[in-house]
């Protein structure tokens, strides 16, 4: 025999030629497949074998993009399989119109010029929001279409029973979940928008009385019974012009569903059913009621679209069908029975914040982090406590020397790290650095903006020194937002991604002499704040860290003129870690906090002190017209090698991991993190 299957290289479609071709030895299947899909169909074929040929077409195109020539190739067909579709509650109207109706017209019209049975894949969701029994007989009963899938799929029905002289057999699938052996699905539908949901719930304890609404049935196949399904059934003689419901004997609700993956899932038991009233004005929301429901529906990560019909109005008999596989042990598998594994599969392929899940053996193992301004500084005693963590990490900086004696230190102690010569402020150079790392490794998780530029100069000896204002807003601002725009497309379609940015405690002070940097930073802030509310529901958040005074290259110069100690590289390193690990808004420092209350509190003492501090605060050297003492030919201080942190990532990070009192009590206010 020979077959001419649309869809074939789609989740079902690719099931039906396999079966296909396992069961009936002498079947050549031809798979109408569009150019851009031929690699595809060319995986595909490997395990399909020489039997499988590529239909190059178009289901959205005139006569399915074939020539007279293409068709005249196909020879005599017996029987074309219509699995092409758009199966998505949430596609709008247009895409769905011209792959469901204007495509199936176009297989018509092909089943007719090769005088083969037409076998359409409908769906159940043809009977609309009929309220009662939908019988395999039943068509157009009067019933209300919701969606433009609803309609396009009746539409495309009433094609297929229309055309003149057409053999056909129509097929109306349940809502089709993975496969009952493997539990492998390709997308997120159905019963899977809820498994997110479920997901939250199994961080309560496990004595949580859980207590589901009896409300949103539903009727689900899997697809490998499907599958096997239509290619029995297309073989059966004597059945054209029928119809068939591939469709499991009883729907079931949340409950079912619940119980069905509880154990899997690691779900508190379920204690009860609470009533359906309590669920249907919810679903039945309308004007503002239903705006605030989809907001919310919206942040849980279940579509607008899906409230609208979680409740199948309709029950359906499935005689036809019964009868059509007696003798061939196919039938509907009871849904607790492999519901574990539709689980298993969508927690490790679809679930849509997989990528937020931390490794058990640590937050940062397996990570990929990326530091800017990892030559030196805090970046580099970063890039070797993120190492130590487990994580892998991409070290950038201009500097390639130094970024090469980073990686050799970190893989000679069993870490992985890799360089990338980046300069932040060219464009260019930041979409190639995120494009060769993206091509390379996969993904990003984490982005640490460290790369700065620092200014000691007072305002009245900048007066005509503008590029100052503008280099360092190049490196601490735009190079950092650079960076950010670069990864969020990407972090939008992980739904996760997490970035620290090494900001200053000036910020929070109004630090005088630093013009010029502390409002590179400040601007940098409250992009983070801005960004970080608009990403929220795509999992995407910021850290702020007001860094105090750290010991390195790039205070060098204020030598003991700085007016407060400064911490080391490595206790810097520990404050980037927890901003990694623990994601708070901000980490601040306490004497940043008590500079920035007293701008509330006493705004007129605060500007006063900082006055006193302007006038016993000198200038940079070098905006004196000082030179200072160097080691080299070059004017800069010598840069120092910063020491390689401690196994346990030196004792700013234990006694941040380990807080006492003080800054346990303080950690109770929300927002403030010390």
């Amino acid at each position: 025999m020979r077959y001419v299957v649309t869809g074939g290289t789609g989740f079902i479609g690719r099931r039906i030629v396999s079966e296909i071709l396992a069961k009936h030895d002498d079947g050549e299947v031809w798979v109408l497949v569009r150019r851009e899909s031929l690699s595809r169909f060319e995986r595909l074929a490997v395990d399909w074998g020489e039997r499988v040929k590529p239909l190059v077409g178009d289901l959205t195109s005139a006569d399915l993009g074939l020539t007279d020539a293409d068709v005249a190739q196909l020879g005599s067909v017996d029987h074309v399989v219509h699995c092409g579709a758009v199966y998505d509650i949430t596609a709008d109207d247009e895409s769905q119109r011209a792959a469901n109706v204007d495509g199936t017209k176009a297989v018509v019209d092909l089943a007719s010029r090769v005088g083969a049975t037409l076998h359409h894949l409908s769906s159940i969701a043809v009977a609309g929001t009929f309220p009662g029994v939908f019988t395999e007989d039943d068509f157009d009963v009067a019933q209300d279409l919701p969606t433009p899938y609803h309609q396009t799929k009746f539409e495309a029905e009433m094609l297929v029973r229309a055309a003149p002289g057409l053999r056909y057999r129509i097929y109306r699938p349940a809502v089709v979940v993975g496969d009952s052996r493997t539990g492998e699905m390709d997308k997120v539908d159905g019963p899977y928008y809820f498994f997110g949901l479920l997901a939250k719930l199994a961080a309560l304890p496990r004595y949580t009385p859980i207590m589901l609404p009896d409300t949103g049935r539903t009727n689900v196949v899997p697809v490998d019974y499907v599958a096997q399904a239509v290619v029995a059934i297309m073989h059966v003689p004597d059945r054209d012009g029928q119809t068939f419901h591939l469709t499991a004997p009883k729907s079931m609700g949340l409950k079912h569903i619940y119980r069905g993956v509880a154990k899997e899932a690691g779900l508190p038991p379920l204690r009860g059913s609470l009533p359906g009233s309590l669920a249907a004005p919810v679903l039945a929301a309308t004007g503002r009621a239903k705006v605030l429901r989809n907001m919310a529906a919206t942040q849980l990560g279940i579509p607008a679209e899906v409230l609208d019909v979680v409740a199948l109005a309709p029950t359906f008999t499935s005689d036809n069908a019964v009868e059509a596989l007696q003798g061939t042990g196919i039938r509907v598998p009871e849904f607790a029975s492999y519901a574990p594994r539709l689980w298993r599969y969508w927690a490790r392929h679809l679930d849509p914040d997989r990528a937020r899940r931390d490794d058990p053996a640590g937050a940062l193992v397996g990570r990929h982090v990326v530091i800017t301004g990892a030559s030196s500084g805090i970046g580099r005693a970063s890039a070797i406590a993120v190492a130590e963590r487990g994580g892998r990490v991409f070290a950038l900086a201009r500097n390639a020397e130094a970024l090469d004696e980073l990686v050799a230190e970190i893989r000679d102690a069993g870490g992985e790290a890799y360089a990338f010569t980046c300069d932040v402020t060219d464009s260019a150079s930041v979409e190639h650095t995120v494009k060769d790392i993206l091509g390379r490794f996969g993904h990003v998780d984490y982005l640490v903006n460290n790369a700065g530029r620092s200014i000691r100069r007072s305002v009245s000896a900048s007066t005509d020194r503008l590029h100052d204002y503008e280099r360092v807003m190049a490196v601490n601002y735009f190079g950092s937002v650079r960076m950010v725009l670069a990864l969020l497309p990407h972090w939008r379609a992980r739904r996760f991604g997490h970035v620290v940015n090494v900001s200053s405690a000036g910020v929070q002070a109004s630090s005088p002499k630093y013009s010029a940097y502390v409002p590179s930073k400040a601007a940098l802030d409250s992009f983070a704040e801005v960004v970080g509310s608009e990403t929220l529901s795509d999992h995407i958040t910021f850290t702020s860290i007001h860094m105090p005074l750290v010991k390195t290259p790039m205070i060098a110069p204020s030598r003991k003129l700085n007016p407060m100690p400064a911490i080391t590289a490595d206790h810097a390193a520990a404050m980037v870690i927890r901003g990694l690990v623990d994601k708070p808004a901000r980490i601040d420092t306490p004497v940043g906090t008590l500079a920035e209350v007293g701008h509330y509190v006493a705004p007129g003492l605060s500007r006063r002190i900082l006055h006193q501090l302007y006038l016993g605060y000198p200038d940079s050297p070098a905006a004196r017209g000082v030179a200072t003492p160097s080691d080299d030919r070059t004017g800069h201080p010598p840069a120092r090698r910063p020491r390689r942190p401690a196994r346990v990532l030196g004792p700013g990070l234990v006694h941040l991991r380990t807080p006492g009192p003080i800054k346990r009590a303080v950690r109770l206010v929300p927002g403030v993190h010390w």
